[in-house]
């Protein structure tokens, strides 16, 4: 089943182009550790999913691009079609000349509304040409004013108009110091407009990744070109095939609808983050050799502890005892930051990958009470490696780990509004106060619910 991909925004153009890059690179790649027929059935599965063909035989992006500045698209689209190996489709694309001055509202109000005929057309072109369509991966920034504000229109059109098929809106989370000095404001319009109409939302933030950068890969002048290299690197980490069940050699044929339907339970919780493991630079990689007990002992530990990362991982945090009343659980958990699941999907590739003991991950204390373990956890294999490892792990997972960050945002955002400073640049486009206090009532809502997990 194919999954079409809506590229909002520069933020959301510029990851997208890295994504399909990733995605092709890697079913394209020689040292995929398996069979040749294997690796066959991988790459066509790959391409059913994210590309379709044309006559000359280059793939094209199953993608939609849109922005209101030309510059960023043009850049994209020249690279795809550089590279001579996938390309963007020829009429995929909608940009304007005007862009949204990082206002969510002029987003929102103005460019949707006045846009949406336009873009709702390229989409269901895109459509038209699924042999079968799972759904939509909508990427976009929550900071500025295009990706955020029109990103939101758009998810809402989509949930009008194709209900029966699933939306995953990829969110980019803004650095906390600050890029914009609304983005508390778009953010939690963003946000609050894309509960309503998204199924979930996959999140990665901008402070974690630029870390892994540093940390991990070792980058002196961080670009967001590297950022976006690592986002794509764990999004293909996920979306890449897997095969459909335990001992099956088939693959997967709706990732998108399996991740929803084992994450996301409940429509209170469709807050998604991702973490995988390992990720390095090439130059250490030349060094390294993995066990899939000390990769998952790790994986494990960044969940539990809220890491992002292998690196500085607090190996102090622990499980609650089981048999501990919610309520003692709860003040527990805050005291040893212990990040309690609701769901995971555990995603493994590479060699004897059914060797690999997930165990850690099936103990209860790991989870809500409301769910059973064994409905909370779901494992995705392929003997097929991953870009250059051996053996690599990735972890989505519905958790507390936007709690925190997700407050302050609220917070900040509340403590401008009580101010009113800013304001009249959002009620001058038809974003009133009362739409600010929904927004803030239905993220205060969501905070609670994730902490009383």
């Amino acid at each position: 089943m194919s999954i079409i991909t809506v590229q909002l925004g520069q933020c959301g153009n510029q990851i997208g182009f890295e994504v399909f890059d990733t995605l092709f690179s890697d079913s394209h790649c020689p040292q995929g550790l398996c069979s040749k027929r294997e690796n066959e059935a991988y790459q066509a599965s790959c391409k059913e999913r994210f590309f379709s063909e044309e006559e000359n035989g280059v793939p094209i992006a199953r993608a939609v691009l849109v922005d209101m500045e030309p510059k960023v698209i043009n850049q994209t689209l020249s690279k795809a079609a550089q590279s001579g190996r996938w390309k963007y489709g020829q009429h995929s694309c909608f940009c304007q000349k005007q862009g949204s001055g990082n206002n969510w509202a002029y987003g929102y109000s103005v460019h949707g509304p006045r846009h949406e005929e336009s873009i709702m057309d390229l989409i269901q072109k895109e459509v038209e040409k699924c042999d079968s369509l799972s759904g939509f991966f909508i990427i976009m920034s929550m900071a500025g004013g295009t990706g955020s504000g029109l990103g939101a229109f758009i998810t809402q059109n989509l949930q009008d108009q194709y209900s029966n098929f699933l939306k995953m809106n990829h969110i980019i989370w803004p650095y906390g110091t600050g890029e914009v000095i609304v983005q508390n404001y778009n953010s939690i319009l963003t946000l609050s407009h894309l509960y309503r109409s998204s199924d979930a939302l996959l999140v990665h933030e901008n402070d974690a990744v630029h870390k892994i950068c540093a940390k991990l890969l070792n980058i002196k002048q961080i670009s967001f070109s590297d950022i976006n290299q690592v986002l794509a690197h764990q999004l293909g980490s996920v979306f890449q095939p897997t095969y459909s069940e335990e001992g099956s050699s088939r693959y997967r044929r709706n990732p998108l609808g399996d991740l929803m339907e084992n994450l996301v339970p409940h429509p209170e919780f469709k807050m998604l983050g991702v973490r995988n493991i390992p990720q390095m630079s090439e130059h250490s990689l030349a060094y390294s050799t993995f066990t899939w007990a000390g990769l998952l002992k790790h994986l494990r530990q960044m969940l539990i502890s809220n890491a992002k990362m292998e690196e500085g991982i607090d190996w102090q945090v622990r499980p609650p005892l089981p048999g501990l009343p919610t309520r003692g659980k709860m003040s527990l958990n805050k005291e040893l930051h212990f990040n309690t699941s609701i769901a995971n999907t555990v995603v493994l590739r590479g060699k004897d990958v059914h060797s690999a003991d997930l165990g850690g991950f099936k103990d209860p204390a790991l989870y809500t009470s409301w769910l059973e373990p064994g409905e909370a956890l779901s494992v995705w294999r392929t003997q097929r490696a991953f870009s250059k490892y051996e053996k690599s792990a990735a972890l989505v997972s519905n958790s507390q780990f936007l709690v925190q960050p997700l407050d302050m945002i609220v917070g900040k955002a509340w403590n401008m509004f009580a101010s009113k400073a800013y304001i009249h640049q959002y009620t001058k486009f038809g974003i009133e106060e009362e739409d600010f206090l929904d927004s803030f009532t239905l993220l205060e809502q969501v905070v609670a619910s994730y902490r009383n997990l």
